[in-house]
């Protein structure tokens, strides 16, 4: 199945995690909208020319109403009575239509209903969640469910006169192998991941916010050169783990390193949790407390991060990529405690007294 490539603009945390503040419009009368914590309604007649992204609250279009962009929804229901020319995410929620889906849908933990007025031009897949049919309901694409299909096999005749095998000696048991997969718990266990970093993030904040500020402006600021710390990093500890075992003397220190390496990626990804945080409250136009969006920026990041883990094959690339440059930014700036080479400092011009 082949999802559009537009649906990377509804993983808003991408948006907000390398884009400039300045240029993301939160919402705008003709321009994307997002919203946290509220329910929003697209009311009949009106036509939005953008993308519609809500997070923790529910989302309906009504009757003759239209979308011209994607929407996507993490944590709630979502009615779309009216047309959508763009395609559909959500985690989390219900998903019922009854209008026309001019694209694709992914729901992910969540159920959908198609009515017999619903026109889906596009694709369907569903991960941990099932889909409803109603007659008449039309898809034009594919339709992917993460349920196997139940195979049924017909009655096998008995066939007479047949003799008994002999008892072969030295052949070992089969064993029994019980393979019950759920994607559910996949799914859980990576927001119980999200939850848990981002606890340790508001701990951290109230303590550290000025060194992960460091860290973070190092990993926005200059990317390219963090991924490369952090891929130099992946090199070269494994091999001075190696010879630092094989000496004995130094196998301390390896303890040591092979301790502090995965406290620098906690560190590196809690301090982009903390600029996603930032610049998602700046989005919104909303000031939060630094606990609080540091807190926030981080689940949204482990969970957008984790999420996408799951796709196969090619999900743990993304997830590669961040953590090089999270361990990277920790290594340019020792963990916060001093700024990374290049970066802005600001200085102070001393004000002499008039004479």
């Amino acid at each position: 199945m082949k999802i559009k490539t537009n649906l990377v603009r509804i993983i808003l945390l991408l948006a907000l995690l390398f884009l400039p503040t300045s240029s993301v419009l939160a919402q705008s009368p003709n321009g994307d909208v997002v919203l946290f914590g509220q329910n929003y309604t697209l009311e009949s007649g009106d036509e939005l020319n953008g993308s519609l992204a809500v997070f923790g609250g529910n989302a309906s279009v009504e009757e003759d109403a239209k979308v011209n962009g994607d929407v996507a929804l993490i944590g709630g229901n979502l009615s779309l009575i009216g047309d959508v020319d763009g395609d559909v995410a959500l985690i989390g929620g219900n998903l019922t239509i009854s209008g026309t889906i001019d694209g694709d849908i992914v729901i992910v933990g969540g159920q959908v209903l198609l009515t017999e007025t619903a026109v889906v031009d596009g694709d369907i897949a569903t991960i941990g969640g099932n889909l409803e049919k109603e007659p008449g309901a039309e898809v034009t694409g594919d339709v992917t469910n993460n349920a196997p299909p139940v195979i049924s096999v017909p009655n096998v005749p008995n066939v007479p006169n047949v003799p008994n095998i002999p008892n072969v000696p030295g052949v070992p048991e089969t064993p029994n192998v019980n393979v019950n997969v759920n994607p559910l718990w996949s799914v859980a266990g990576k927001i119980g991941q999200a939850v848990l970093v981002a606890l340790i993030g508001m701990v951290l904040a109230l303590f550290l916010q000025p060194q992960m500020e460091r860290a973070s402006d190092a990993m926005t600021r200059q990317p390219f050169i963090a991924g490369g710390y952090g891929l130099l990093a992946f090199i070269v500890i494994p091999v001075a783990l190696v010879i630092m075992t094989l000496t004995i003397i130094l196998i301390p220190i390896a303890l040591i390193v092979a301790f502090v390496a995965p406290l620098a990626w906690l560190f590196g990804m809690i301090a982009l949790g903390q600029e996603v945080g930032d610049r998602f409250t700046k989005a919104i136009n909303q000031t939060w407390a630094p606990v609080l969006s540091t807190g926030f920026g981080t689940f949204l990041l482990m969970l957008v991060v984790g999420l996408i883990d799951l796709i196969p094959c090619v999900g743990w690339l993304p997830s590669f990529l961040i953590t090089l440059v999270a361990i990277g930014g920790v290594a340019m700036t020792w963990f916060g405690t001093r700024s990374a080479p290049g970066a802005t400092i600001q200085k102070v011009e001393e004000i002499l007294p008039a004479s």
